[in-house]
């Protein structure tokens, strides 16, 4: 088991071997929309996850998933020898990729939120010209029975 401080500072400098070996060393063309988002590191430093997003070529166009993963899955011996050599350690972890979520969960989350301002502004909308319902007083008064009024009467007298 390593010292977990040890472990978060070899995935993070896992993460810029690989960026930056995709972005200089790796002529595959399908790479050239990769970002490497994060990387998970086991406790004992033998298996890296390295979790990654594929950017369009334009806003309107759907990334390729399926090329950046064929391309980083036929680079992955080259990304784990330049690991090896960038890190220092005695075991070179194994790299498995992984595509990350977060943008599509991001969209999703804004989508919801876009819901729920739409309705929100329907209940505003609705409730402009409301009136509560029911009476203006909504407090129910202690009753006062007539025999308790005649009883109060007769003490005050007496």
């Amino acid at each position: 088991m390593a010292d977990p401080a040890r472990a978060r500072k070899l995935a993070k400098r896992i993460s810029q071997i690989v960026a930056s070996a995709i972005e200089h060393e790796v002529k595959d063309p399908r790479l050239n929309s990769v970002t490497i988002t994060d990387t998970k590191i086991t406790a004992d430093l033998h298996d890296a996850t390295v979790y990654y997003t594929v950017l369009g070529e334009s806003l309107d166009a759907e990334p390729d998933f399926a090329g950046a993963a064929a391309a980083l899955e036929s680079a992955r011996g080259v990304l784990r020898t330049k690991v090896g050599q960038g890190t220092g350690v005695r075991y070179t972890p194994t790299l498995a990729f992984v595509a990350d979520s977060i943008p599509d969960d991001a969209r999703r989350i804004e989508e919801l939120l876009a819901k729920a301002r739409e309705a929100d502004a329907e209940v505003a909308r609705r409730s402009a010209g409301a009136q509560h319902a029911g009476e203006p007083d909504p407090y129910k008064a202690p009753r006062v029975d007539e025999d308790d009024e005649d009883f109060v009467e007769e003490e005050t007298r007496g």
